[in-house]
């Protein structure tokens, strides 16, 4: 009855070893770590280990194979690891022999990032829609990159790839935007993120392309259509607006008798009435009408 006891007991610990450790149940090893995630040429330790007498366990490998022994524990080793299909597992002769494969990820950071506006040259215009390229060069694995869109720190979106693949590829993302005037002068990048897991580096290897620095061209437009003013010693009008290219002004009023082009008028004899500021460049105009009245008519309007 002891022995059938002891045997109880002895069995029961392989089998909450092998559910701890997660490896087959008919398989008494435990692999450690249980999967590995190493950089190209990198080196990499993993220790087979068992708690039962057995006739022989080892590694078999492309590289770092190691050779039936009668040892508790044996470790595979690479210095420079360099296959990328490498499928290690090890092995045990007990009643039969059994084997556990060890997961194994190798990857690459990419060799460059870039940026660029597809089939377009030149300055973007406002309204009109535009795709952005993302071109990352090396990379490996795919299935666990991550291209980032940002416009300067803020982030616009993620593109992610299903495509499974060990060896390095060249992988291309888009993404679409419409500036308005608010994005003059912004700047657009992409960034390249390995997100490797848990078992992978952190925080996750990252490259980001440079900034793309493209002219935006928008047409002139006031904040308002109006604006009156009441007449004191001197009058400014100012009908400055921003706009790329810069826009030309022309004003008209029945109280001015020369042609003027600057944006400011800036007079003492300026007459009470209407006077309308154009701006205008090469993607449109904007008016906006200037409404100067004497301090006599703004008390009669107040009374």
């Amino acid at each position: 009855m002891f022995h059938h006891f002891f045997g109880f007991v002895y069995l029961s610990a392989v089998s909450q070893l092998v559910s701890r450790t997660g490896t087959q149940a008919e398989c008494p090893v435990q692999l450690n770590p249980q999967r590995v995630v190493v950089r190209y040429n990198g080196s990499v330790e993993v220790n087979c280990s068992t708690l039962i007498a057995h006739k022989g366990m080892g590694w078999e490998a492309i590289e770092g194979a190691v050779p039936m022994t009668r040892d508790k524990i044996i470790a595979w080793r690479v210095s420079h690891l360099t296959e990328w299909d490498i499928e290690p597992f090890c092995f045990i002769n007990h009643e039969e022999q059994c084997q556990v494969q060890l997961p194994v990820t190798i990857y690459k950071t990419p060799d460059s990032v870039s940026i660029s506006i597809v089939d377009h040259r030149g300055p973007m215009i406002e309204g009109q829609q535009y795709k952005l390229q993302c071109d990352v060069h090396d990379v490996a694995p795919v299935q666990y990159l991550t291209v980032k869109w940002y416009k300067g720190q803020t982030l616009l979106d993620k593109t992610t790839f299903t495509e499974d693949s060990k060896t390095p590829v060249n992988e291309t993302a888009t993404l679409l935007i419409r500036p308005d005037r608010a994005d003059d002068g912004a700047q657009y990048s992409c960034e390249a993120e390995l997100d490797l897991g848990a078992e992978g580096p952190q925080p996750p290897p990252k490259r980001t392309s440079g900034s793309l620095n493209n002219e935006l061209y928008y047409k002139p437009k006031h904040s308002s259509s109006t604006e009156t003013i009441i007449k004191n010693d001197e009058v400014t009008l100012n009908c400055t607006v921003k706009a790329n290219p810069a826009p030309t002004y022309t004003w008209h009023s029945e109280h001015l008798k020369e042609e003027i082009s600057s944006s400011v008028l800036q007079s003492s004899t300026l007459s009470p009435g209407n006077y309308t500021c154009t701006a205008t460049n090469s993607l449109g105009n904007d008016s906006k009408v200037f409404i100067i009245k004497s301090t006599a008519q703004s008390l009669f309007c107040t009374l």
